[in-house]
């Protein structure tokens, strides 16, 4: 059923209730798995995806870093001096309404490994950890929109549980417009956190920013746009990174003050609290 976009000039409320600029529900957890160096869950709406982080540690064999492929994921930053980060991504025949089973060796599979990995590797300090992989498994639950983006906050997540150096968080999100191309509609407004249904049905593009700046690390547009409209898209996409980015940084926190409440780790002594002559 194709979307109704008339609503939008009328009610300024989209198909699920939001505004324009507002975000879907974020609910986010980090030390899912007790077994894993590193491990989150997030959902973003009814986008739900897992990630689990082993390493830094050493490949397991000559060939293991460096390598691209159905069976290692997509690699980034693999080289003598650095660290190679190996994305691999799954998902579930039961998260999506087609059912459709995506193997390993699928092309969109690998265009989101290797950004992911690309995006992780210019965060994370890979030179603290030569001759060694990170290696980065997603696991698709849901599917309703904003994939990408779900899928690097998770991965995000995951490599601060793990306790792996990086500059800041890398945090995504993504914007649209609430007309399509053919319409050439100069007066189209941007929308913030597209779901499924919006995403089939206006253009889109999927922007990751690094920290709290306007440095972005990700942008991907897969659909055909009036440039006029970009700007406005993009503005609308940095803002929201730094929303989705408070919100991760909340849920670090508050992992971290509950186990120093629970005594599984000890606080640590900020600046403020150290004695300076």
């Amino acid at each position: 059923m194709p979307l109704d976009t008339s609503s939008y000039s009328l009610a300024l409320l989209r198909v699920d209730g939001r505004r324009w600029n507002e975000l879907r529900r974020i609910n986010a957890q980090i030390r899912t798995q007790a077994a894993a160096d590193g491990s989150s869950y997030l959902e973003m709406g009814h986008t739900k995806v897992m990630c689990v982080v082993t390493g830094p540690s050493e490949p397991f064999g000559p060939a293991r870093v460096g390598r691209t492929g159905a069976g290692a994921g997509a690699t980034a930053g693999a080289s003598g001096g650095e660290a190679g980060v190996v994305v691999s991504i799954v998902v579930a025949g039961f998260s999506s309404v087609d059912r459709k089973r995506r193997g390993r060796g699928d092309k969109r599979i690998q265009e989101l490994q290797s950004t992911i990995s690309s995006a992780l590797a210019a965060s994370l300090h890979t030179h603290l950890f030569p001759h060694s992989t990170i290696s980065i498994s997603l696991h698709v639950l849901s599917q309703d929109g904003s994939l990408l983006a779900a899928l690097i906050n998770a991965a995000t997540l995951a490599c601060v549980d793990a306790g792996i150096p990086m500059t800041d968080y890398v945090a995504a999100c993504t914007a649209g417009s609430t007309s399509t191309y053919a319409a050439n509609d100069e007066s189209a407004d941007p929308l913030l956190d597209l779901n499924h249904q919006e995403e089939q049905e206006l253009p889109g593009l999927t922007v990751a920013t690094l920290g709290d700046s306007d440095r972005v690390a990700v942008l991907v547009c897969e659909s055909r746009v009036q440039v006029s409209r970009l700007e406005g898209m993009l503005a609308v996409g940095v803002d929201g990174c730094k929303q989705v980015r408070a919100i991760l940084d909340r849920v670090v926190r508050d992992k971290g003050r509950k186990m120093v409440q629970e005594g599984t780790v000890q606080k640590g002594v900020g600046l403020e609290d150290m004695e300076v002559d």
